[in-house]
């Protein structure tokens, strides 16, 4: 079965909320005017609406024609980046500093594809609960959600969610039981120093040198203390410091984040930070503080619901465009904590283009709306079909 008919019928619809939501984004927790244009959607189609779930969030509710049955949870992220865009696109961002550059836009657009046509096809037994979630990108939305008792107010039997992929082919679907992206640690390290004139380096303790020393240590955590059998990444992506040609700096700092697979890894990983630091700071006379913070969990698909959102896949792009072999990713995503929460499974849908996510000129492609919305929608009547 290719995409479904009624979804084709209203994709020029759902082309142009995309649009509006990307010529408009915010970012994690200050996604007002986008739960407010969810929110208005959802209940134009009849569909019970809750607000201000984790802050932002939005959730519907929508009973079936068949009766009492199980619950089936959709989500979708609705945060952009604290980025510029690059496209110069005709919807570009109106907004400097602020981007859909992951494509959050397109999973809200095609989870309320799923939500309208599933109001106007009831034909299913139990409920289909849509979750709308703020602030995906490294702010803690999904657990503002579960802290507001998202699952206790809205129970779900099972949840699902889907993200785009340029590094798929249109049309193809991933998905595989297990691990399937890491968990992720942000760090902030401070280096306080002693600040001088720049001619007079003996009278200074250098944060700067201190920072591209401490930088390249970092790296050997995975080179030489990790199990090369492991997975693990150590980035530092920001650098900070001084504000003069001149002047040899008070402080500098290193941010960054951490990637891994295993709760071992992870800590062994934090335990040789704090400890490479401790040595830095009194090998050159220094004060260095560490902040290691968790701020995303393993996803793990469960077993049987990623082979149910294979099957619904089959039923939409075809068996040959649904790979389910094992690959796991070094990204991230907060709908893991979700799935620690409720049984599901998480995937990855192709569009057309090569730009990465989160780069500036990333661009979305609108012709895989109706794919997503079909997958979602169909992965719900499959469900509650077969309780």
């Amino acid at each position: 079965m290719p995409t479904l008919a009624p979804i084709d019928g209203f994709a020029d619809e759902l082309t142009a909320i995309r649009r509006d939501i990307h010529a408009h984004p915010e970012i994690g927790f200050e996604e007002v005017r986008t739960s407010a244009l969810v929110a208005e959607k959802l209940q134009s189609w009849g569909i019970e609406v809750h607000r201000g779930i984790g802050r932002t969030g939005v959730v519907g509710i929508l009973a079936g024609r068949g009766g009492p049955g199980r619950r089936i949870g959709l989500r979708a992220d609705m945060d952009a980046l604290p980025m510029d865009e690059t496209t110069n696109l005709p919807w570009r961002s109106t907004i400097p500093g602020r981007f859909h550059g992951c494509g959050h836009d397109g999973h809200t657009t095609m989870l309320l594809g799923a939500a309208r046509y599933l109001a106007e096809n009831r034909d299913f037994p139990g409920t289909a609960v849509f979750i709308f979630q703020p602030a995906e990108e490294g702010l803690g939305g999904a657990r503002a959600m579960l802290a507001d008792g998202l699952f206790q107010r809205f129970p779900c039997d099972e949840v699902y969610g889907l993200h785009n992929s340029p590094y798929l082919e249109p049309g193809q679907v991933a998905v595989w039981p297990g691990n399937a992206m890491a968990a992720a640690d942000f760090f902030d390290i401070r280096i306080k120093g002693r600040g001088s004139h720049g001619a007079m380096p003996q009278l200074a303790r250098d944060p700067v040198v201190v920072a591209f020393n401490l930088g390249q240590a970092l790296q050997t955590i995975v080179s030489r203390n990790a199990d090369p059998m492991e997975a693990a990444v150590v980035s530092i992506t920001q650098v900070h410091s001084g504000s003069a040609y001149n002047v040899i700096p008070e402080e500098a700092s290193l941010c960054g984040t951490v990637r891994t697979f295993s709760p071992k890894v992870a800590e062994l990983v934090r335990e040789r930070m704090r400890a490479i630091a401790q040595g830095m700071a009194l090998s050159f006379g220094v004060e260095i503080e560490v902040d290691i913070r968790n701020i995303f969990d393993v996803l793990v698909n469960h077993d049987e619901q990623a082979a149910a959102l294979a099957d619904a896949a089959r039923d939409i792009v075809g068996d040959t465009n649904v790979l389910t072999t094992p690959r796991p990713m070094m990204g991230s995503e907060d709908f893991a904590d979700m799935l620690r929460a409720v049984p599901g499974s998480y995937c990855w849908v192709g569009h057309g283009g090569t730009v990465p996510l989160h780069n500036p000129g990333f661009i979305f492609d609108d012709a895989m709306l109706p794919v997503g919305a079909s997958l979602l929608a169909r992965i719900v009547e499959r469900r509650l079909s077969a309780a």
